[in-house]
């Protein structure tokens, strides 16, 4: 069983800043890459950002150069850093871990940004 615990989400203004963290834990062998997806009111789930085992990071174009992703193999926990938002990156946001045979997803952490 994996467990992933997610935190940091809340209400900020635009223009501030929230960290957002996920840990996993439970029956993990190995995780490769590990990510953060959100999905706002009426709209499908998107890509925000997603780090390789390796360091390699991807982000949606709608967040380069504000949100930058990170994370501790050693822990296995990863954080996405929002600097800048703004009232379009409301949504639930969620970890994601690719493990060897299967993702697995965490519960979902709202974020609201206030114009």
């Amino acid at each position: 069983q994996v467990q992933l615990v997610e935190s940091g989400g809340g209400l900020v203004q635009a223009g501030g800043s929230l960290r957002l963290s996920c840990a996993a834990s439970g029956s993990i062998f190995l995780i490769n890459t590990m990510g953060w997806y959100r999905q706002a009111p009426g709209k499908q789930r998107e890509l925000v950002a997603a780090i390789s085992r390796g360091g390699s990071t991807n982000y949606g174009d709608s967040v380069k150069g504000r949100f930058t992703i990170s994370r501790d193999n050693a822990k296995n926990t990863v954080a996405l850093q929002m600097n800048s938002l703004k009232p379009e990156d409301t949504a639930v946001y969620y970890c994601n871990i690719e493990g060897v045979r299967r993702s697995y997803w965490g519960q979902g952490t709202q974020v609201t940004v206030s114009s």
